[in-house]
């Protein structure tokens, strides 16, 4: 039994006439006669008394007559429902980041997505690399920006943008007398790493960087976000290495010096599922492709 099969029934049995349901159901009166057979054949019961005269529900039928409308009205209900879900589904777009999005793309992008969709609810989440991976895959995140490329059956990633990684130490530090510390002078020296639970590639980079310069840092903080980590410095704690992004937050206390060699550069990559059909999500992109001239081809920049 289908759902079409009571829309048929409940038209032959307001009309009292397969020739007018016929017509209303837009469909032939023998293929309408066909329909309610095989739903009389699937219920077990008579479900219409005809005679070459008139039409008429049986005691079954009038009882059937009522529960079909029940059901109907109950799956039209259903589709209200969804739709009405889908609908608000695409006015919300949630977008996971990394801090450096927050001041380097979210000012060039939304305001224009706002004004194109202006009822568009946008819920931010700042996160980490894993978390933000985590919630994309289980479809609770729709954008990303992460410091990974998690290119994959599943997930598309693009380039958004390089930055430079910045040294920064304490105004008093004995380094500050270098105008360029000498990379060589940075071996023992007391240091905060950002923690690898929070920021992996950015701690994996810092520690690379060192072995390849053959100096090793006195770890003795490891720094769980941004905030913590600039204060550490500002205390005199030790000196740290950080994304360029953050010397507009830097404190009075605290200094940034070039070194006798190049610090490396931390990427940034935007991601979202592959199969959305979240249109805002489309938008977001197109607009981010258009501020940062994305490449949809360039997954390892």
């Amino acid at each position: 039994m289908e759902l079409r099969h009571l829309r048929y029934f409940i038209t032959v049995a307001e009309e009292l006439n397969f020739s007018k349901a016929a017509l209303k159901l837009y469909t032939a009166q023998p293929s309408l006669s066909q329909q309610i057979k095989d739903l009389e054949e699937d219920v077990g019961v008579k479900l219409l008394h005809r005679t070459k005269r008139k039409v008429e529900l049986t005691e079954e039928g009038a009882v059937f007559l009522e529960q079909a409308r029940l059901t109907l009205a109950q799956a039209d209900k259903a589709v209200a429902m969804a739709r009405q879900v889908s609908k608000a589904k695409q006015q919300m777009l949630r977008i996971g980041f990394v801090p450096v999005a927050e001041m380097k793309v979210f000012p060039y992008v939304l305001p224009n997505l706002r004004v194109q969709n202006p009822d568009l609810k946008i819920e931010l989440l700042s996160l980490n690399n894993n978390e933000q991976m985590r919630l994309i895959k289980k479809g609770e995140l729709d954008i990303t920006f992460t410091r990974q490329n998690f290119q994959n059956d599943e997930i598309e990633s693009q380039f958004v943008l390089r930055e430079p990684l910045i040294f920064i130490l304490p105004k008093d530090h004995p380094l500050t007398k270098y105008e360029r510390i000498p990379v060589k002078a940075l071996d023992g020296i007391d240091f905060i790493i950002p923690a690898a639970e929070e920021s992996l590639t950015l701690h994996n980079l810092i520690l690379d960087f060192a072995k390849q310069n053959g100096i090793e840092f006195n770890i003795i903080q490891k720094a769980d976000n941004i905030l913590f980590n600039i204060n550490s410095i500002g205390i005199g704690l030790g000196c740290t290495i950080l994304p360029g992004y953050i010397a507009p937050l830097m404190m009075e206390n605290t200094v940034i010096r070039p070194l006798s060699v190049e610090l490396p550069f931390l990427d940034l990559y935007v991601s979202y599922r592959k199969d959305t059909a979240l249109v805002t999500a489309h938008k977001f992109i197109e607009l981010l492709t258009k501020v940062f001239y994305l490449d949809i081809n360039r997954n390892d920049a």
